[in-house]
């Protein structure tokens, strides 16, 4: 499928920042914006990249009464020599593609979807900032459009990408943050739609979220929904537990998401030789092992923080201080590995990065 190209007039291009270092994470969008139009008995059509501008949908759009509404995040990093790169960008379109599948949604076509990003990438490549420690995020995203009162799936789909500058996503950066532990509310149960990027999921999150926030922590701390006995994952990151000599990370069994920096974290800790397990961890082990000296770290691992070092662990009142309130050993080794490969400063021995200039 040709994918139109409309480029933005001057009067329509936005003033690029100054300042990189302030430019926050989610607020700045590029030029331009991918969309590709889906109905049923057709397929996919009309894929084109014109100005970034408003969607333009009915009000009765399924999407905004049934929730049928997914999306990824992924970004493309500048190398020193000013390539850009793309860091297991099919991995995260593999797994658009099985949310949509959990919510009756149409797949979208790899290769299709892969060239639409690469093109608005290179036609927006000066919005891809220089310094260190930032990179351009990539918001794909699928809705569903058909006008249509009526709890079924929908026919009509509307996928675009848009992108924008981010800097660090919490504004701890890389220092320690402090997370709360949610044993009243649930994020997802097995069985529901936790292992999919839908929105929904994270709609369900904001009053924990606001609540943990009000009480001055970064992040709240998912426990199982059917005990509230079992660590599951933060609601921005996977998490992992390093408890003596072994790294623990909870399993995928359906209630959070198969995150693409937590399965890189896996396939390194077990290259240098470490003992790496999925397995159901519940939080009176991580608290004993706070408490006697065992829990050597935690941190949290996702495309937005990349490695996200916790310093302090609450739980039914009581603060739990991690790896002395500082960034761990591990923790460090992860996160300049990862991020060396997707700045193109090491070799890549996974295939991971992908470069596009």
């Amino acid at each position: 499928m040709e994918i139109k190209v409309t480029p933005a007039t001057p009067d329509q291009l936005k003033q690029k920042p100054k300042d990189e270092s302030k430019l926050g994470f989610g607020d700045i969008y590029a030029d331009h914006m991918l969309i590709i139009d889906y109905e049923k008995g057709k397929g996919w059509f009309n894929a084109r990249i014109e100005p970034f501008g408003n969607l333009h949908i009915n009000p009765a759009a399924m999407a905004l009464h049934y929730g049928q509404l997914i999306f990824e995040g992924l970004k493309a990093y500048r190398g020193q020599d000013g390539s850009i790169y793309l860091f297991r960008a099919r991995d995260n379109f593999a797994r658009f593609n099985r949310s949509a599948t959990r919510l009756v949604m149409p797949e979208v076509d790899m290769d299709l979807v892969m060239e639409g990003m690469k093109k608005l990438i290179l036609l927006d490549k000066d919005w891809v900032p220089h310094s260190e420690g930032t990179s351009l995020y990539i918001r794909p995203t699928m809705l569903a459009s058909e006008p249509h009162l009526g709890v079924r799936p929908a026919t009509e789909y509307l996928f675009f990408i848009i992108i924008g500058p981010v800097g660090a996503y919490y504004p701890e950066g890389l220092n320690p943050v402090k997370i709360y532990v949610e044993d009243r509310y649930i994020r997802a149960a097995v069985g529901s739609t936790g292992e999919a990027k839908a929105a929904g999921n994270y709609a369900g999150s904001l009053l924990a979220a606001e609540e943990a926030k009000e009480k001055g922590f970064t992040q709240v701390l998912w426990l199982d929904a059917n005990e509230r006995k079992y660590v599951e994952e933060v609601g921005t990151m996977n998490m992992f537990f390093v408890i003596e000599n072994e790294v623990i990370t909870a399993p995928l069994t359906g209630s959070i998401l198969p995150g693409v920096t937590r399965d890189s974290v896996i396939h390194m800790v077990k290259d240098w030789g470490m003992k790496v397990t999925e397995r159901s961890l519940s939080i009176d082990e991580v608290i004993a092992a706070a408490k006697d000296g065992r829990l050597n770290e935690a941190f949290g691992t996702g495309t937005a923080a990349v490695i996200s070092p916790v310093g302090q662990i609450t739980y039914r009142g009581e603060d739990h201080v991690v790896a002395g309130g500082k960034m761990g050993e591990l923790s460090q080794k992860l996160y300049n590995e990862i991020v060396a490969i997707q700045y193109g400063e090491k070799e890549d021995p996974y295939g991971w990065r992908e470069k596009i200039t």
